[in-house]
């Protein structure tokens, strides 16, 4: 298990696997997820130095004792911290939902250590839809017995936005999202305290522009995958987003909501369109 320690002292995990002389590739998963957002799209990128990194309150990482910290300013400076602790000064970062913003944040002053951005399903404009439904479940374990509940959970809530996605997938997604407690009933594999901390930062006011941060990305090879049937990426935005930027690569994955798993035929093709043009 690898692990390294923040400027501030936290011990974050992180995974670094694959082919050691291949292009080097982080991942960065959504607001509640872990390393594990990526066990679907690992087994296509054997050929590249694959490695993924638990937030700060998040999967194996230490949790903050000052929950204001789970922001996006705060990981930013956690991955700059990382990629340092590895020693490598450019990676192309694939960005899931949180990690998309947070490789837009890198982008404002450290656009040097980007080789290559793919955003998933996250682009500078963020539905009002979306945000209320991530709200609705942050922070808040759910009252299921086991993860094979939970599995029945998942697909069914899902079953309008992922028609056809199998049990066994969700099953998977499941684990990855809770652990069983030994009493019974589900873990959060995150700190329920980043609830109190998306509701403390939003009553602060407003963040950062991101169109401008978006902006910064206008030199970096880029793609945009959406999950046709998003909730939190409009298909309005995207089409913003490829005017502003005329390089980027947009896919949309049917059959899919926020997040698509990153495996499909549709999302591999932008991820190896970035690899193919990262400098």
């Amino acid at each position: 298990m690898a692990r390294f320690t923040t400027s501030d002292g936290l011990a974050l995990h992180y995974e670094d696997e694959g082919d050691a002389g291949g292009t080097a590739v982080l991942c960065l998963a959504g607001l509640t997820r872990n390393s594990r957002d990526f066990d679907f799209l690992a087994p296509h990128l054997r050929d590249c130095r694959l490695i993924r990194m638990d937030y700060r309150g998040r999967g194996l990482s230490d949790r903050d004792t000052d929950c204001m910290n789970y922001n996006i300013v705060r990981e930013a400076q956690d991955v700059l911290e990382l990629l340092d602790h590895l020693g490598l000064g450019r990676v192309v970062v694939i960005g899931t939902s949180r990690g998309g913003l947070i490789a837009m944040a890198l982008s404002l002053s450290h656009a040097d250590r980007l080789a290559g951005v793919v955003l998933n399903d996250i682009g500078p404009e963020v539905s009002a839809e979306g945000i209320t439904r991530i709200m609705e479940y942050v922070g808040k374990t759910p009252d299921l017995a086991d993860l094979d509940a939970a599995a029945e959970r998942l697909k069914a809530v899902h079953a309008r936005d992922f028609p056809g996605v199998p049990l066994t997938r969700w099953r998977a997604q499941a684990e990855a999202m809770f652990a069983e407690r030994p009493e019974g009933g589900l873990a959060l594999r995150y700190d329920p305290d980043l609830r109190r901390a998306l509701v403390g930062q939003a009553g602060a006011g407003e963040g950062p522009d991101l169109w401008t941060l978006f902006d910064h990305l206008k030199d970096t090879p880029l793609a945009v995958i959406r999950g046709a049937n998003s909730d939190l990426l409009s298909r309005e935005t995207l089409e913003k987003m490829v005017a502003r930027h005329p390089g980027v690569i947009a896919q949309t994955v049917p059959d899919r909501g926020h997040v698509p798993f990153l495996d499909e035929d549709e999302s591999l093709r932008a991820i190896r369109a970035v690899l193919e043009h990262a400098r």
